[in-house]
């Protein structure tokens, strides 16, 4: 598909953006982990979720874009709430009270190999050497994230499994999501998405937590509105625009920043510690990110 003015060249405008978008997603992640120490993490990411709606529709609304799908596409669109939202979410929000938020981003961003993988398994894609070298980094980083977990007295080996099902999930929605036709809009496909998860999701918390409810402290309400205004809302909307204004290596390049922001964030501001493992872990992650994006990339650039 030949590339449009406006993917050509990115005036500041969409820099400023694209930095903005960046920051907020990446602290996002020590943000939840403080605001999940005290408040049941189900009930919080199903509210955020949910309330997220609120602050969308009205986005929809003005951008008058087609809303309903048609009675045939109502599976497409359950199939794939499911691992693009539902259950990635529902597995990491479980796991990160267990493990540290730096570490929780480093192993959700391991997707575009679990990605890779989904594609040659399930649907039928050929390996390329470049995937195979992603994957294998990937799982050279999660490899060290798991014996820093065994090893430590504290450690939670569970929730790094739990954070790789998690990314795995999401890496197969991924692929789902490209080999996937709908007659909606990535901003319509997004609130059904939300809807269908979010109300899954707070389903599971009534029956597991309904004893530990309470009304949330401001700190857990400022983060409620953060994750439901900002990272659902605002964040998606943005990306949707800069995604398909920018082109590919600028917008791929955002994600790879993401991991690094929420490591060094939660070392900042909740005093997480960052050894050896994490920083080699991150390392090599950012290498098969870029590994498993720049084949792509090149494609993209010259078509």
């Amino acid at each position: 598909m030949p590339q449009t003015a406006g993917m050509a060249a990115m005036n500041r405008q969409d820099f400023l953006l694209l930095i903005v978008l960046t920051i907020c997603w990446g602290v996002n992640w020590p943000l939840i982990k403080l605001a999940v120490t005290s408040f049941p993490p189900l009930a919080f990411r199903s509210w955020s979720m949910l309330l997220g709606l609120v602050f969308l529709a009205p986005f929809l609304v003005m951008r008058a874009e087609r809303f309903w799908p048609q009675r045939t596409e109502w599976r497409s669109i359950v199939l794939l709430s499911i691992p693009n939202m539902a259950l990635f979410h529902w597995l990491m929000i479980i796991s990160l009270p267990h493990i540290s938020s730096g570490r929780a981003a480093i192993l959700a961003y391991t997707m575009p190999a679990w990605a890779a993988i989904s594609g040659m398994l399930i649907f039928g894609h050929r390996p390329k050497p470049f995937q195979l070298v992603a994957v294998g980094l990937a799982l050279i980083a999660t490899l060290l994230l798991s014996i820093s977990e065994f090893s430590s007295l504290t450690g939670s080996p569970m929730s790094v499994l739990m954070m790789l099902v998690a990314a795995a999930s999401w890496g197969y929605g991924t692929v789902l999501m490209k080999q996937t036709r709908l007659s909606i809009s990535n901003a319509s496909l997004l609130f059904w998405m939300l809807t269908i998860s979010g109300v899954l999701i707070a389903l599971s918390s009534l029956v597991s937590e309904l004893p530990s409810y309470r009304l949330p402290t401001v700190f857990e309400w400022i983060a409620i509105i953060y994750n439901a205004l900002v990272v659902f809302a605002i964040c998606h909307i943005l990306w949707f625009r800069l995604a398909r204004k920018l082109p590919p290596v600028v917008s791929s390049l955002a994600i790879m920043l993401i991991p690094p922001i929420g490591v060094f964030t939660g070392s900042l501001t909740i005093n997480e510690s960052i050894g050896i493992y994490d920083i080699v872990a991150l390392l090599l992650i950012l290498i098969s990110m870029a590994v498993v994006l720049s084949p792509g990339l090149k494609k993209n650039s010259s078509t």
